[in-house]
């Protein structure tokens, strides 16, 4: 039986409604303190939370239901998701817990849960906090739900960041543009660079609680391009909403994405023997452009499903060290045991520094075969091994691309849409094919309500 509460990046939905209203959220505290000490853990958590105006007050109802079991929580209050991943292993915390939506508009709000290593809780803890929420009786609880909220957590992840990076004596030469999204990195991406020296530009870093991502950020780099270019500025770096993905803008204004985060970094890395195995992870949405190059480097490309947790279990199964998505999520696992935004930016910008070369030569050498993304609104999700119709129209398009592209069907984890995404050899191509797949599944499962 799937799960009803978590999706493949925990909880997610509209803030105030159902699973994230104040019962709930209540319950799932209670039942949070149960697990770990059902699993041998004294139940404390480090709590953190992006912009989002629902963010204080679904904090107050987890921590009322969380300490109301006898658990305790601090807060390290508004911080990016992957630095209560590193100071829940740090600081030997029982569980970590982010409230955030990512990239997700602000009217919508998420939980997501760390295990104490840092890393993602597992299938069989979501499975039995959704059986407690959903089944057990929770009386609501007293207390006003204030976590102590400790400065010193974030100064401890900013102190960890500067740490990490291996910039060249190029550092003052450098000046970039932040798009914090009005999210997570508003305060402390600004201050990270500028402590280490980088001369820099931020955009979008004024957040008011309901203008998270809206039009900026890694989803919309568009400005950001604008302004790196009106700067004259070496490079432009887009978060997202939780800060755990960057993309770029190369300083002659085109917008890249973590395909070329993963070509970079790949081959900085084997030169310095970093990157032992050869062997990098991506998702089925990663450019065969990148495949390609790397191959013709030595260097194996493993796929998986999308999402970062998938990534870190197949670098965790193949011992591989660098993994990444084509969003911008990329796990540097020697350093974190989940994406940062932040941390990928030193990467990129430490090659800059030792290379003594801009953006777009050191990503001059991979060629992205053009890609087409179609997002189609269903009103269910049905195996798509079980719509015979929909299986037909893949099995064409893939037969006409033979060995020259790729195809790759799949739902996404948090909205109630199918994704088709195509790869072909020029955009007509690979238009036309996904538009073919995209009316098989409409036929079969399209939303008649979403216009």
């Amino acid at each position: 039986m799937g799960k009803k509460l978590f999706g493949t990046d925990g909880i997610r939905a509209v803030a105030g409604e159902f699973p994230l209203d104040p019962r709930t959220i209540q319950a799932l505290g209670q039942a949070l303190v149960r697990v770990l000490r059902a699993n041998g853990l004294q139940p404390a958590v480090v709590i953190g939370r992006d912009t989002r105006e629902s963010g204080p007050w679904m904090e107050r109802s987890f921590v009322q239901g969380f300490s109301s079991r006898g658990g305790t929580a601090v807060s390290a209050g508004v911080i990016p998701t992957s630095a209560i991943s590193l100071l829940t292993a740090k600081r030997g915390f029982a569980a970590g817990v982010v409230l955030s939506a990512s990239h997700n508009p602000f009217q919508d709000n998420g939980i997501k849960i760390f295990a104490p290593a840092g890393i993602k809780i597992p299938d069989e803890w979501e499975t039995v906090l959704e059986e407690d929420v959903l089944t057990s009786g929770h009386e609501s609880p007293a207390g006003d739900g204030r976590a102590e909220e400790k400065q010193d957590l974030a100064d401890e992840y900013v102190d960890y960041l500067k740490g990490r990076t291996r910039a060249g004596s190029a550092v003052g030469n450098l000046k970039i543009v932040l798009d914090c999204s009005n999210g997570a990195s508003s305060t402390l991406a600004p201050r990270v660079f500028g402590e280490l020296g980088y001369d820099v530009i931020v955009l979008h870093n004024t957040p008011d609680g309901r203008n998270i991502n809206l039009g900026c950020g890694s989803l919309h780099p568009e400005k950001l391009a604008e302004k790196v270019v009106e700067s004259r500025a070496s490079l432009g770096i887009a978060y997202d909403g939780d800060a755990d993905r960057a993309v770029w803008v190369d300083e002659k204004g085109n917008i890249l994405n973590g395909d070329h985060t993963l070509y970079v970094q790949s081959f900085h890395m084997m030169e310095n023997g970093r990157l032992p195995l050869k062997k990098v992870v991506a998702t089925t949405m990663s450019n065969l452009g990148l495949e390609i190059a790397l191959h013709r480097a030595g260097i194996e490309l493993a796929r998986t499903k999308v999402g970062d947790k998938y990534v870190f279990e197949e670098m965790t199964r193949l011992g591989a060290n660098l993994g990444g998505e084509r969003s911008g999520h990329t796990i540097f696992l020697d350093d974190m045991q989940t994406g940062d935004g932040i941390l990928t930016s030193l990467k990129m910008l430490e090659v800059m520094n030792v290379k003594g070369r801009p953006l777009s030569e050191l990503t001059g050498g991979l060629y992205e075969f053009p890609q087409v993304l179609v997002n189609v609104r269903v009103a269910r999700k049905v195996p798509f091994d079980q719509l015979k119709d929909v299986l037909e129209a893949v099995k064409a398009v893939k037969v006409k691309l033979k060995d020259e592209g790729r195809v790759d069907l799949r739902y996404s984890g948090t909205e109630p849409v199918a994704r088709i995404m195509v790869e072909a050899r020029d955009w007509e191509t690979v238009s036309a094919y996904a538009q073919e797949i995209a009316e098989a599944v409409k036929r079969n499962l399209g939303d008649k309500t979403s216009g």
